[in-house]
């Protein structure tokens, strides 16, 4: 046999190898994969990760198997795993979550990729394992006391709903020190010769609505708006009062109940500067709404004014551009005056108080930590 020949012998031997392994390997290995990972988390904290895999085969085989994460997830360790296998395998992968931005994201299932033992032929397919994480936007402390006094109540519950007129005559009692002087009861303490102090009976908000104006502003604004609205929805809730989000697109429903939550904080995890008008939903009669804005147009504080009609009290708080702080920011000089529209809004706050509708705009010096203080 001449040398010729030879090679050609083994190159049709080899070939006929590699058309062998090509279609003996040309089905891919079997792979289940579970995560076990928490639906949602907050902004900045960490999540655990199990991946589950389970694994079989009945010719020896080379796999890699990868699951990255969504994007702004990020896996303190790559979550991946290769190795050769002949039977059936379990395994798991660990790793930890940092979530840094808030959305809701699509977790696509993950790929493997596997091969002969010799590794002439890799192949992929998907694995189907799709499902979603929601980051909610972190909450921070709130010391709001001018602008959660008219939402709630020194007393419990009565018949009547909402605050348009908080006190109520309950009963005459003798003054006590400490107690306001505007509740003195001028006629029974003339009549009586002893200070008497009127005894209210308040009436607690009957729901909180906070619409949030992401109609300018951009990505600055709408990002501290929600990490706002987040903390004002927290606060509503550790006071016990239902809780509801409004953005155009509608409101969520209104409740003190964990569904209400996850409802509220799933919109604003989603938001997205839009620049249609504002269009405030009708909210719940009797409520109050807090309605958070970067420049409150005309078209906002008029839809204010309609909101009015059916809530107890609106309040509309104007946070322009380089004027409001985030949680530990220290104040800052300001060179600019504020926008026309927040001027305007200012100039139109004692006539919007008489209507029932409260302002507030924060300043330069002036967090949003004792916002309204």
């Amino acid at each position: 046999m001449s040398l010729l020949s030879a090679a050609l012998l083994w190159l049709a031997v080899l070939g006929g190898l590699a058309a062998l392994l090509w279609w003996a390997y040309r089905r891919p290995p079997q792979v289940t994969l579970t995560r076990e990972v928490p639906p949602n988390g907050f902004q900045g904290t960490r999540l655990p990760l199990t991946v589950r895999l389970g694994l079989r085969s009945r010719l020896p085989v080379r796999y890699l198997i990868e699951d990255p994460t969504p994007r702004t997830v990020v896996a303190d360790s790559a979550v991946r795993r290769s190795g050769e296998l002949l039977g059936e395998a379990e395994l798991d992968l660990r790793a930890t979550l940092t979530l840094n931005s808030r959305g809701v994201y699509d977790w696509p299932g993950a790929t493997l990729h596997w091969a002969d033992p010799l590794g002439l032929f890799w192949r992929s397919v998907p694995i189907a394992a799709a499902q979603r994480l929601a980051v909610f936007p972190s909450p921070h402390g709130l010391r709001l006391p001018d602008l959660l006094r008219p939402l709630l109540s020194e007393g419990g519950l009565s018949r009547q709903l909402g605050l348009d007129d908080p006190i109520s005559l309950r009963s005459v009692r003798e003054y006590a020190s400490g107690d306001p002087p505007g509740r003195i009861h001028w006629r029974s303490s003339a009549r009586t010769g002893t200070l008497s102090v009127r005894e209210p009976e308040r009436t607690a908000a009957s729901s909180v609505t906070v619409y949030l104006d992401v109609s300018s502003g951009g990505d600055v604004f709408t990002e501290s708006a929600v990490r706002l609205a987040a903390s004002l929805v927290h606060e509503a809730l550790a006071l016990e009062l239902p809780v509801s989000v409004a953005t155009n697109g509608g409101a969520t429903p209104t409740g003190r109940h964990a569904e209400a939550l996850h409802a509220a904080l799933l919109r604003l995890a989603q938001l997205q500067p839009d620049p249609a008008p504002p269009t405030i939903p009708p909210t719940r009669t009797g409520g109050n709404l807090i309605i958070l804005s970067a420049s409150p147009a005309p078209a906002l504080i008029a839809g204010a004014m309609r909101a009015r009609a059916t809530a107890s009290r609106v309040a509309i708080v104007a946070m322009p551009e380089g004027f409001y702080l985030e949680p530990g920011e220290t104040p800052r000089r300001q060179w600019v005056a504020a926008p026309d529209s927040v001027r305007n809004l200012e100039r139109q706050a004692g006539v919007l108080a008489g209507a029932g509708i409260l302002v507030f705009v924060l300043r330069g010096n002036q967090s949003v930590l004792r916002l309204g203080g």
